[in-house]
């Protein structure tokens, strides 16, 4: 019942400010630009990727016996792979959308337009589904020959495939590779990126602009930190004996990390600020207006 309430809590927390966050950059002009399109697309992954096995973990929290249908594993595991990867390689394209916007000013616009920011969407989303078609084709191709239970709060892979009863060597091997090219790479291209940018920043001259300049991309190194920062002690820590801390940190990286996007791109970031003032105020709706109202 513990566990229950607080998750729900922070998926509701999740949901409402990832949604909102979304509705922001669709109806204030002013956050039409290139970031606020990758950061709506970050804000639709964190609701999809947590709304894919939060509700059914929830109900398992009130239920004696915790049960989830073999169609229902596959695509949870499907899922929650897949929308993982893809936060992975779209916080790489935004670390590049903020190397061209602070290293490049004068081409922003001309190297940023829509259609290079809807190809590298595309690739994002388009790269961690196919390489999770194929890590889900793999791993329900083996047989499962011995008992069902599944140590984890939800489908994720590594769990499901210790319940194979065959060579998963292969599996393993391959899942290792995708996960190289879809976490270490863009990590790798983040960090070329901050380089680029850092470098950029210590040559302005004036303060103030130093500070704008770093103010510009703070919330993703905010962001990039939290999530690798999860990443590098579930996966690189002394494995614990204890089962349930894995588990915790699991659930910590599921649940609590998506809820933090939205607080921190709000804290940190004045136009979001403005804009969420603005539709407490009824100003957001009536600047939205298609035509002007005459009485």
């Amino acid at each position: 019942m513990v566990l229950f309430v607080l998750c729900l809590g922070i998926y509701s927390v999740n949901v409402l400010g990832n949604a909102l966050l979304i509705g922001l950059n669709m109806l204030d002009p002013r956050l039409h630009t290139p970031m606020y399109f990758f950061l709506s697309n970050l804000a639709l992954m964190d609701i999809c990727g947590t709304s894919s096995f939060v509700p059914l973990m929830l109900a398992n929290f009130l239920e004696t016996q915790s049960t989830i249908s073999f169609p229902g594993c596959a695509l949870q595991m499907y899922l929650t792979l897949a929308l993982g990867s893809t936060e992975c390689v779209l916080l790489a394209m935004m670390a590049c959308d903020r190397y061209v916007a602070i290293c490049q000013p004068l081409r922003y616009s001309e190297l940023m337009n829509r259609q290079t920011c809807t190809w590298m969407v595309a690739l994002s989303w388009g790269a961690a589904f196919a390489n999770s078609l194929l890590q889900s084709i793999l791993t329900w191709s083996l047989p499962f020959c011995g008992h069902n239970i599944i140590n984890h709060f939800f489908c994720e892979i590594l769990a499901v495939l210790k319940l194979a009863c065959g060579d998963i060597s292969l599996n393993a091997l391959i899942l290792m590779v995708a996960s190289s090219v879809l976490t270490l790479a863009p990590l790798l291209l983040i960090f070329l990126s901050y380089v680029f940018i850092l470098t950029a920043i210590l040559r302005v001259p004036s303060a103030a602009g130093r500070h704008k300049a770093f103010s510009t991309f703070s919330a993703h190194l905010t962001v990039v930190v939290i999530f690798y920062g999860t990443i590098s002690f579930m996966y690189f820590k002394p494995k614990a004996k204890d089962l349930y801390l894995d588990k915790l940190l699991a659930l910590f990286y599921g649940v609590v990390t998506p809820s933090l996007n939205p607080i921190i791109y709000s804290l940190r970031n004045a136009e979001v600020k403005a804009a969420t003032i603005a539709l407490l105020r009824g100003d957001l709706s009536r600047k939205m207006a298609p035509f002007p109202v005459v009485l």
